[in-house]
């Protein structure tokens, strides 16, 4: 059996020494069995040291794995919600209905299908617009949403909600679109059908305007039926229809600062032929040559308007012609051609732009006006009579290259 090697000298050992006398020292002093050291200082060693080792790398093997399995999770959830978006997997398309709760829908004047649709999905009344814009396409049966409020729920199955819309029986309210410088008899006509109401209400009404707030010498409600969009309970008399249009042209004169019912009657007698007679954008200038023409100084015209927007409202009739008869005929009450100062009353309803325009004319010296282009609305001002006829021959050779459309 070969020896071990001795350590080398220690403290406390001679640097002289002799190894073999170490040695020989060591054994005889401090005798280790062979068997003892293998059996109890190795092994004692081995156990105690790769347990620890051991225990480490459990921990880094387990926290990897939780790493890994957690990552997985992870890339499995965003694969999921990649896939759900790219196909709409899992999206609600439809509710199942009846619908909770209770909302106004307003269907605005113009609105189309795909407009309609969008804005039920966006109240969270149906839950998918293209889901909507299907079912209605199944139901429509050559039906059209119509403009007005609508009394619907909140949830609803897209099918109950394109039927709650096409049935106008169930709409809330009658919808009505009164454009601006129409006359009393085309308004009554929309009111009617809009409605349902017989015209021959309304018609009747128009015989006592005192009835709704206007002045006694008013021959008829003509300039009090308020332009603009309305929606009336279902349950709407003629008198409240009528008595609503009115109190919306008073509150706009009141608004503008007029509250004398006379200085009413007149201001919407001249926003009634500003209204006829121009363009929105030139509105202040004609109300400022109106003004010009009533004022007590005016030698131009010595108070007549000379508007055939005047004229051919007492004719009945809506033309850019007049005769030279018509012209002078005194019999009609709107002939402000023969009739100097203003006319009995207004001839349309006028816009709030146009009332404003008849409050606050503009300050300018012309007298005349005369629209040379009807397509673009090109309106010339002047001054004196010699300069009004060379624009109104413009006007006329206009009319000569787009025959029928100044009649």
């Amino acid at each position: 059996m070969s020896h071990r090697h001795p350590p080398s000298p220690a403290a406390g050992h001679g640097a002289d020494q002799h190894p073999d006398d170490f040695l020989d020292d060591h054994y005889s002093t401090h005798p280790v069995p062979v068997e003892q050291f293998f059996e109890e200082d190795l092994p004692s060693r081995r156990t105690r040291r790769p347990s620890k080792i051991r225990q480490r790398r459990r921990r880094r093997r387990t926290i990897v794995m939780l790493v890994v399995v957690l990552g997985f999770i992870g890339v499995v959830v965003a694969i999921s919600l990649f896939l759900r978006d790219l196909l709409g997997v899992g999206e609600i398309t439809d509710y199942a209905g009846p619908g909770n709760g209770s909302v106004v829908f307003t269907v605005e004047e113009g609105a189309g299908p795909l407009l309609i649709g969008n804005q039920l999905a966006e109240q969270d009344i149906v839950a998918d617009s293209g889901e909507f814009l299907a079912a209605l396409s199944a139901v429509a049966d050559g039906r059209e949403i119509q403009p007005g409020d609508y009394d619907m729920l909140n949830q609803m199955t897209s099918e109950d909600a394109a039927l709650a819309l096409l049935n106008t029986e169930d709409s809330q309210v009658h919808y009505a679109a009164v454009a601006r410088d129409l006359r009393q008899g085309e308004v009554l006509d929309i009111l009617a059908e809009s409605t349902g109401i017989p015209r021959e209400e309304f018609e009747s009404l128009t015989e006592d305007p005192t009835q709704f707030g206007i002045p006694a010498k008013a021959p008829s409600l003509e300039g009090y039926l308020y332009p603009g969009e309305y929606r009336f309970d279902l349950d709407v008399s003629a008198a409240q229809v009528i008595q609503q249009m009115v109190d919306n042209t008073m509150a706009q004169l009141e608004e503008a600062g007029v509250t004398e019912p006379a200085e009413q009657y007149r201001i919407l007698t001249i926003a009634s032929i500003v209204q006829a007679e121009a363009g929105q954008a030139d509105y202040p200038q004609v109300a400022g040559a109106i003004m010009n023409r009533l004022g007590p100084d005016n030698t131009e015209t010595n108070g007549l308007i000379q508007s055939d927007a005047t004229v051919t409202y007492g004719l009945g009739r809506k033309s850019y012609n007049l005769t030279d008869e018509e012209k002078a005929d005194e019999s009609n009450l709107y002939n402000t051609y023969a009739i100097p100062g203003l006319p009995v009353g207004p001839i349309g309803s006028p816009s709030a732009e146009a009332i404003d325009a008849a409050v606050n004319p503009a300050d300018v010296p012309f007298y005349y006006w005369v629209t040379v282009d009807l397509d673009t609305g090109e309106t010339v001002f002047t001054e004196t009579l010699a300069e009004h006829s060379r624009y109104v021959a413009e006007y006329q050779a206009w009319c000569a290259d787009n025959p029928g459309r100044c009649e």
